[in-house]
């Protein structure tokens, strides 16, 4: 007696595609409304005025005016915008500079150089990476502190360029596909190990460059602890801690502050549906090589 398996319907077979692309859709379509709604509320409430706003509007409604931009020039204006966007731009140059120089030149002498404690010295690594930061803000404070760079734009700068597990292997993973014999052929005419860093090496790491610039950029961008701590002059606010000190003078008026949110969010919004592409290329291209 031999015993055959059971056949699947044609309707059946068709069903389940259909439900799992219709769960698909729905869990992109719930994801979506969680990241945009708080958006559409911060957006309609900077185009209130004070009057609909004190009326206790539900947070969806509409205003009455679409072309209502005074909030917009208030907290531009009394929350001094301009120089907190010139002091985060400061800031965000020195700092993914150094980041991107000090990953690439980590990456390149952990893939090209072997050096005694080598394994070490990556466990160190690793082990400090998942040491909670909140612990060591005492020691870091003191530090910075007797360097005399607190209340001053360096000390951000300082603590941002200590490049992050994540740069360094953006950098490793790029480098690791790079052929040792570009090395080999360069040392034959006489290149030195940073001549062939700095002409072989870095420009071909373009694409982990712009991937660690991005990253690195937004997360500096939205940093809100280390300049509120280090730098409590308000002439040294960044766009962070500028949005942040809304509280006070307007510490009722929510349309200000929600156009105050709007100017924050619109540079970093723009710049990542720019190069989006980018990230996504880099941490592909980073995983296959």
């Amino acid at each position: 007696m031999t015993l055959t398996a059971p056949t699947r319907h044609p309707e059946q077979a068709r069903r389940r595609p259909r439900i799992s692309t219709a769960l698909t859709y729905l869990s992109l379509i719930v994801a979506s409304l969680v990241v945009l709604l708080p958006l559409v509320v911060i957006f309609l409430t900077s185009l209130k005025s004070y009057g609909e706003i004190s009326e206790g509007q539900g947070a969806l409604a509409l205003p009455d005016d679409w072309l209502n931009f005074s909030n917009y020039a208030t907290a531009f204006t009394d929350g001094h915008m301009l120089q907190a966007f010139g002091n985060t731009a400061f800031i965000l140059l020195f700092s993914i500079t150094g980041t991107v120089v000090i990953g690439s030149m980590t990456a390149y002498a952990i893939d090209r150089f072997d050096f005694r404690f080598k394994k070490l010295v990556m466990a160190l690594f690793l082990i400090a990476t998942l040491v909670p930061a909140v612990t060591t803000q005492v020691a870091t404070f003191q530090v910075v502190n007797s360097f005399g760079l607190f209340n001053t734009r360096w000390a951000p700068i300082m603590l941002y360029m200590g490049t992050d597990i994540v740069a360094i292997y953006i950098f490793l993973q790029f480098i690791r596909g790079i052929p040792r014999s570009l090395d080999e052929a360069a040392r034959i005419d006489g290149a030195n190990s940073f001549t062939i860093y700095r002409r072989i090496i870095f420009p071909l790491l373009k694409p982990a460059i712009a991937t660690v610039v991005i990253i690195k950029g937004i997360t500096t961008y939205n940093d809100f602890y280390i300049p509120f701590l280090y730098m409590p002059d308000e002439d040294l606010g960044t766009m962070s801690t500028a949005l942040f000190r809304f509280k006070g003078p307007f510490g009722a008026h929510w349309e200000n502050i929600s156009a105050g949110a709007v100017l924050v969010i619109v540079p970093t919004l723009v710049i990542f549906l720019f190069l989006q592409r980018y990230i996504y290329n880099g941490f592909a291209q980073g995983a296959t090589k």
